[in-house]
């Protein structure tokens, strides 16, 4: 890949970080706004943050990273082992 197309993705940490902030924020407006309940997607997306922290791998990376403008941590430049 050229330093252009390079520039134009996102490292997979970044993507992950960034729906896990959303989808966090959305759910606990939800459950402020309309039922209690979705505080459980909440507790799902903190499971999942857990889980990626601690093996490596959620079922959101599995997905996204599948995808052409995302790019894994072992594809980026300088990445501490």
């Amino acid at each position: 890949m050229n330093d252009k197309t390079w520039k134009n993705t996102w490292p997979l940490e970044r993507v992950l970080f960034t729906l896990a902030g959303t989808f966090t924020l959305l759910s606990v407006a939800l459950a402020y706004l309309v039922s209690e309940w979705f505080l459980l997607f909440t507790a799902f997306v903190a499971l999942n943050q857990l889980l990626y922290a601690a093996a490596g791998f959620c079922g959101m990376s599995l997905i996204l990273g599948r995808l052409p403008s995302v790019r894994g941590a072992c594809a980026t430049e300088g990445v501490a082992r």
